[in-house]
Parts: C-alpha cells; sequence; structure tokens
C-alpha cells in the first residue's frame, strides 16, 4: 500500500499549524518549511478547509490555521478523507468479478492488512505526531509567530 502524495502533503501541512497553533501561516510558509510546491498545497488547503480541519482566512494578513485542537484530530479520519481509493486491489470494487471471488483468501487477507492499518492511524491524533516538537520545529524552522491568529 502506499499514500498519495496529496494525503502526504495533508499530514505535513496540518503538522506545520500544530506546531503554530496560535498563529495565521501562509501556504507560502507550509511549502518553504517543507521545500514542497505551493500549487500542490493549494488543493490540500482547500480540501482541509472544506473537512473542517482548517479554517482559512482571506486578505493581505490572512492564512491558515487549524479549526480545532491537535487532540481532536484524528489521523484515521484524515487519511480516509484525504485518500480517494482505499480499495488496494482491483477486486475489492463494486463492480469488480473474480471467477475466485466465492472462495477467495487473499482479498479478505488485504482487507484485514487495511483496516488493521487504519486502525492503527485511528489511535493517533494530530497532537501525537507533534510531540517531539521541539525537534520539529528546529527542522522546519518554525520561528516566533509573525501574525497572532484571530480569537
Amino acid at each position: 500500500m502506499r499514500l498519495t502524495v496529496f494525503t502526504d502533503y495533508t499530514l505535513r501541512t496540518l503538522t506545520y499549524l500544530a506546531l503554530r497553533p496560535d498563529t495565521l501561516v501562509t501556504i507560502s510558509d507550509v511549502a518553504t518549511a517543507y521545500q514542497i510546491s505551493t500549487n500542490h498545497l493549494m488543493k490540500v488547503v482547500h480540501q482541509l478547509a472544506l473537512s473542517g480541519d482548517v479554517i482559512t482566512v482571506r486578505g493581505q494578513r490572512g492564512g491558515l490555521r487549524l479549526a480545532r485542537p491537535a487532540n481532536e484530530i484524528n489521523i484515521g479520519a484524515v487519511v480516509r478523507r484525504a485518500e480517494p481509493d482505499l480499495e488496494l486491489m482491483p477486486c475489492f470494487g463494486s463492480q469488480a468479478i473474480c471467477v475466485i471471488q466465492p472462495e477467495c483468501v487473499i482479498a479478505g487477507a488485504v482487507d484485514e492488512a487495511l483496516r488493521a492499518f487504519l486502525a492503527t492511524l485511528d489511535r493517533y491524533t494530530l497532537a501525537d505526531l507533534v510531540r517531539p516538537r521541539a525537534a520539529l520545529a528546529a527542522l522546519l524552522r518554525v520561528g516566533e509567530p509573525s501574525v497572532p491568529a484571530p480569537a
């Protein structure tokens, strides 16, 4: 199994925002910190805002921030929303037809593995991902807040 770049950037963006909870940050701030594409991040931030994980503020002093505390953002739920297709095998789809489907053990084993993978992610929140706060902040060069978030 491989998660998409979209999911990777989603988790990176949330991590960055969790390190600066009282600050509005720009997409450019996140892109610069991770050395990734601003264009890709615009799509990620749009989806994060639609899902209710992020609040965006328009305007010259605008930016984005977490919509709720990091300990309320479940990583399993984030991954489920970010991944368009968690069907790991072609035979998992609703339209799939396979001659051995009635007795297939492979599909059951892969489905069990996927459920275990997601169950593990369900045990983590965004707060868990930023526990090495000082080390992460240093690696991402997260400094003092530049734009305080509105209350």
